[in-house]
């Protein structure tokens, strides 16, 4: 369909469903925050698992039609550009609060982050020392890094979060509006639901655009096609640092960093040609070190914990800012 529209077609699909997606994530916000208060889940977990699971189908479902339409540098280049983009929302995070979100969040997420680094560096590595060993058509390479995923959740999931020694305090909580516990699931699904069906046409749009301006399909991936199904971790994580839950927003986006490489294995799944990290452009790795990069620097200034900001400057959060741009300039200097 996407095809046999124009370029003035193409541009207002693009903005309507990106509207809707940012409905859609402010309402997961919201549902995910009651979620955990009304099961006394940690927003630590909640982020981690359940938002980030929610924000990251838009990138399952795009990536695996990618995948099946013969197209595995667009679906792998996103999962890549996702990474990097949802570094570069934590940076508007911090920069567009008077107090700093990266210092007020729990030491937890620098586990989360090391996990979303190590599986990006395994993906990176297939790419880099694929020889084409797989299960079916499906490579070991995807199938450990979604293994080393599953065994991290439920790590964890047994490992409570602390800065300082003591538990991080409760955030500020979302009025009660007096509903239960299953209204607060109805809400979540009703809002994942409409991210899975606004995502894919706000890619695909932009896939439409970017093919009309003839920019090449690894670079499309990691750049228009990432930023666009980044939307919901963006709003979804403004919504939840604004009701001041932090630890929400912060274990959304390192934990769909880490989702992310655990997707892998569908977009191998539905890529039946062999296996998929065989298939891609070896300047993919461009993009997941670029990943790599932004959370190491990420980590850093969550594990650092002090204040450096110059009226509402932030140096760290602008320097992964211009590391994120930087590596968008690298891919494209590579691809074009």
């Amino acid at each position: 369909m996407i095809g046999a529209l124009t370029l003035v077609q193409l541009v207002p699909l693009f903005g309507v469903s990106a509207a809707l997606l940012a409905v859609g994530g402010v309402v997961l916000a919201r549902a995910g925050d009651e979620i955990a208060k009304r099961t006394g889940m940690s927003r630590a977990v909640v982020g981690v698992v359940l938002l980030a699971l929610a924000t990251s189908l838009p990138e399952l479902v795009t990536d695996v039609g990618a995948a099946a339409a013969n197209a595995p540098n667009l679906a792998v280049g996103d999962l890549f550009g996702s990474s990097m983009a949802n570094m570069a929302v934590l940076g508007i995070l911090d920069l567009s609060r008077r107090r700093r979100v990266w210092q007020r969040v729990e030491l937890g997420h620098a586990r989360v982050a090391s996990v979303a680094i190590g599986l990006t560096a395994l993906a990176a590595l297939g790419i880099l020392t694929s020889r084409g060993w797989s299960i079916g058509w499906i490579g070991i390479d995807t199938v450990l890094v979604a293994a080393g995923y599953v065994a991290a959740v439920t790590w964890m999931h047994r490992s409570p979060a602390v800065r300082g020694g003591g538990v991080v305090p409760e955030a500020i909580q979302w009025p009660d509006d007096g509903g239960s516990v299953r209204q607060s699931v109805g809400k979540f699904a009703g809002a994942t639901l409409l991210i899975l069906v606004s995502a894919p046409l706000v890619a695909y749009a932009g896939r439409g655009i970017a093919v009309e301006t003839g920019l090449g399909e690894t670079f499309v991936g990691i750049a228009l096609v990432a930023i666009a199904t980044s939307l919901p971790e963006l709003v979804t994580s403004l919504a939840a640092v604004r009701i001041g839950a932090q630890d929400l927003a912060v274990g959304n986006l390192f934990g769909s960093n880490a989702l992310n490489m655990a997707l892998l294995v569908f977009v191998d799944a539905a890529y039946t040609r062999g296996p998929v990290l065989a298939a891609v452009d070896v300047g993919q790795v461009v993009g997941a070190v670029g990943a790599v990069l932004l959370m190491a620097l990420a980590l850093a200034a969550i594990i650092q914990g002090s204040e450096t900001r110059i009226g509402r400057l932030e140096p760290d959060a602008l320097l992964v800012l211009l590391v994120y741009l930087g590596t968008l300039f690298a891919v494209w200097s590579v691809h074009r």
